[in-house]
């Protein structure tokens, strides 16, 4: 008999007034590992205000206190990596040393938000009027509501709820549906360090059920992080609400005449096989100059050699099964998309049968990716390499740029002036030269570009907690 997993709510776990459940099933086995039931209005209505009251008392805490059980929290996760490891691969599908570097992580962000907020420093400022005296400091801004994906479900929800605690937030969060059960889990390693009832509480659904998280009029912004199509939706609802939003990327990994060419195909396999291809910050687009072309695909073709798809809890294994059958489709919608366009298809382009279930898809290479072509146009997040060539770096430039899209790129060159260039130069957030479009430190604040579909705000380091903080200004009169 499968397991009704319950929400946490106000410092424990809860029993939904609702009667509505869903299954969640393991993309690995195809077995269902628990049934979750969906939040009703009151449900969430409870947990809103078990996090409003906390907070009132949590904004009054010294901001050495909330570090300490901040710090207490991350040495609570990382008590438990092995047992939350393994049920993040089975829930979620990625290689079970993916898993344990996620776990690892997220402890780490508790650790290292504690350390920020006792840093984080207003300043004073000289005033017009001498009679004056101006200051700024920070408060938390209060409740937060918070709407996680499904690809990285616990790092991703310390990426919030570690500088939201930091910072005298509470929060109200909404895993996803498909991975949820490694979220509520982690929830034990909260009340064993003694983080007060209702700062953080659970609340697993689906749409509907982020919809009127969004909505509730006792919270008071909003964290999110997943697709741009839903981001938009969520900015619309919370209208004038605080927000932080990390929405979809598209690459590019862009690949000059004087690379390192073996260092580049390494990066972009990499880029295409962790998590399966399914990060903002995958390998979705490879643009690289004429000259380079065809090293570069040798390279790529001999790197993805190393690229073994199988059980995720096999050592083995770098490639385990994409997570859900939207994402599987999307894959097989972009092959058919590049077959059409006359792309070549090099390696994989198909889902691999007689696995224990249909997600296993094959590593990926296409060579003459088109630029209107869907593998370029949009996010597959899948496992695959589309490579784009250009005549030269301006038109490696512009195909790079030409996306509505602007997370994070890289470029590979030796040329110190041609990567600065670039890091200037390509419309994304952030800029990698010579590594993985996927590398990611827990101190690099994180986040697109403006004027493209990818949000605004940042995750990591100091930055969060000035997002997720409001700044004070006091003015005396002497």
């Amino acid at each position: 008999m499968t397991a009704v997993h319950p929400f946490f709510v106000n410092g424990d776990y809860a029993d939904s007034t609702g009667s509505e459940t869903y299954d969640v099933i393991s993309p690995v086995t195809g077995a269902r590992i628990g049934t979750v039931p969906l939040p009703s209005a009151t449900d969430l209505d409870a947990a809103v205000k078990a996090a409003n009251e906390a907070q009132q008392a949590w904004a009054r805490v010294n901001v050495w206190k909330r570090a300490e059980i901040c710090h207490r929290v991350g040495d609570a996760l990382s008590a438990r990596v092995d047992e939350l490891a393994r049920l993040q691969t089975l829930e979620q599908g990625k290689p079970l040393a993916e898993s344990v570097a996620d776990v690892e992580e997220a402890a780490q962000l508790f650790h290292l938000h504690a350390e920020d907020a006792v840093r984080l420093h207003g300043e004073t400022m000289p005033s017009t009027d001498s009679t004056k005296r101006m200051w700024t400091f920070y408060r938390p801004v209060g409740t937060w509501g918070i709407i996680t994906p499904w690809n990285f479900p616990l790092l991703m929800l310390a990426e919030f709820v570690a500088p939201g605690l930091a910072t005298g937030n509470a929060h109200v969060v909404k895993p996803p549906a498909n991975t949820p059960l490694t979220v509520l889990k982690a929830m034990e390693a909260m009340v064993e360090a003694g983080v007060p009832a209702g700062l953080v509480n659970v609340l697993p659904g689906e749409g509907a059920t982020g919809d009127m998280l969004v909505r509730h009029p006792g919270v008071d912004a909003i964290g999110f992080i997943g697709s741009s199509a839903t981001g938009a939706k969520v900015a619309a609802a919370a209208g004038l609400k605080r927000s932080l939003m990390e929405c979809s990327g598209n690459g590019p990994l862009v690949v000059l005449a004087d690379a390192d060419l073996n260092a580049a195909a390494r990066a972009a396999v990499y880029g295409a096989y962790l998590c399966s291809g399914q990060v903002c910050c995958a390998t979705e687009r490879v643009v690289v100059h004429a000259d380079a072309h065809d090293g570069f695909v040798e390279a790529v073709l001999r790197a993805a050699e190393d690229v073994v798809l199988g059980d995720p809890f096999d050592a083995a294994t770098n490639l385990g099964p994409l997570n859900n059958e939207g994402v599987a489709a999307k894959m097989d919608r972009h092959m058919v998309d590049a077959r059409e366009r006359g792309a070549r298809i090099l390696l994989g382009g198909q889902r691999r049968p007689r696995q224990p279930t249909d997600l296993y898809y094959e590593f990926t290479v296409v060579d003459e990716v088109p630029e209107a072509s869907l593998l370029s146009r949009e996010e597959s997040f899948g496992p695959v390499v589309p490579i784009i060539t250009g005549a030269s770096d301006d038109e490696l430039l512009r195909i790079a740029n030409d996306d509505e899209l602007g997370l994070q790129g890289a470029v590979f060159t030796q040329s110190m002036a041609s990567a600065y260039r670039f890091v200037e130069e390509l419309a994304v957030g952030q800029v990698v030269v010579n590594d993985s479009t996927c590398f990611w430190d827990v101190n690099m604040p994180f986040g697109g570009a403006g004027n493209r579909g990818t949000g605004w705000g940042r995750i990591g380091g100091k930055h969060t907690l000035l997002d997720m903080s409001d700044l004070r200004t006091g003015v005396m009169s002497l």
